[in-house]
C-alpha cells in the first residue's frame, strides 16, 4: 500500500460563492448561479489543483459552474451523491434566522432533520458511500496514478466526507468552517482514509 506522502488523492471543491452564499442564507438544493466573485475565486484556484484524472460535480448549477471553469474543456460525471442537503422548509432563510434551539438540536442528534428535508445522518450515508466507492480499488478511482480525482461540491457533503475521512459523527461538521471555492484533500495510507488538507483558499479568495 502506498504511503500517503506519495499518492494522489479525492479533492473536494467547494464551490464559487452566490448571492445567497453573499446573504448567508441557507442555500440548500436552490438552483442559484454563481456571482461574479464566485468566478473570480473559481479562477484562482488553479494553482491549489494538480493532475485530474477524473472531474465530478453535484448536479446543482453553482457546482456545475464551478467545474466548467476550474477545467475548461473537460466533462464532468454528475454525481448526485455529492448533491447539498436539503433544508427542507427552511432553504432561503438566513443563518442567522434559525432558531438557537433547532441548532442545538442539530448539533446534539445527527438525525435530527431539517423539517422537511435531510439530517447530517442522511447526507453522511450517501457520502461516504461514494467516498468507498472512489477509494475501492488499488490502482483506480481516487487511488490511481494518473492524477487526483477532483470533485465539486457543497459545504455539507465535503464536511461529510471530512467526517468519514476521520471517523468521526457527522455532527463534527457544525465545528468546521469551509469557505467558498476552498480545496480539501483525502489521501489513503496503510490505515485507509486521511485527511491531506482543508479549506485551502487561493489568496486572493482568503476572507471573502
Amino acid at each position: 500500500v502506498r504511503q500517503v506522502a506519495d499518492a494522489v488523492s479525492l479533492v473536494l471543491v467547494r464551490h464559487g460563492r452566490t448571492e445567497w452564499n453573499r446573504e448567508r442564507r441557507l442555500v440548500g438544493r436552490n438552483d442559484v448561479a454563481l456571482d461574479e466573485v464566485g468566478r473570480e475565486q473559481v479562477r484562482g484556484l488553479a494553482g491549489l489543483l494538480g493532475s485530474v484524472s477524473e472531474l465530478r460535480t453535484s448536479p446543482l448549477r453553482r457546482a456545475r459552474e464551478t467545474a466548467e471553469l476550474l477545467a475548461p474543456g473537460e466533462v464532468a460525471i454528475v454525481d448526485d451523491a455529492f448533491i447539498e442537503l436539503d433544508y427542507g422548509e427552511l432553504e432561503g432563510q438566513r443563518v442567522d434566522q434559525v432558531p438557537a434551539s433547532f441548532w442545538a438540536s442539530v448539533r446534539d442528534d445527527a438525525t435530527h432533520r431539517w423539517p422537511g428535508g435531510e439530517s447530517l445522518a442522511d447526507v453522511q450515508v450517501r457520502v461516504a458511500e461514494a467516498c468507498e466507492a472512489l477509494f475501492a480499488t488499488h490502482g483506480s478511482g481516487a487511488r490511481a496514478a494518473a492524477g487526483d480525482v477532483v470533485v465539486v461540491s457543497h459545504v455539507s457533503p465535503i464536511k461529510a466526507a471530512v467526517a468519514w475521512a476521520l471517523a468521526a459523527s457527522p455532527t463534527v461538521a457544525l465545528r468546521l468552517r469551509l469557505d467558498n471555492a476552498s480545496v480539501t484533500r483525502i489521501g489513503w495510507g496503510p490505515a485507509g482514509p486521511a485527511l491531506l488538507g482543508f479549506n485551502a483558499v487561493a489568496p486572493s479568495s482568503a476572507g471573502r
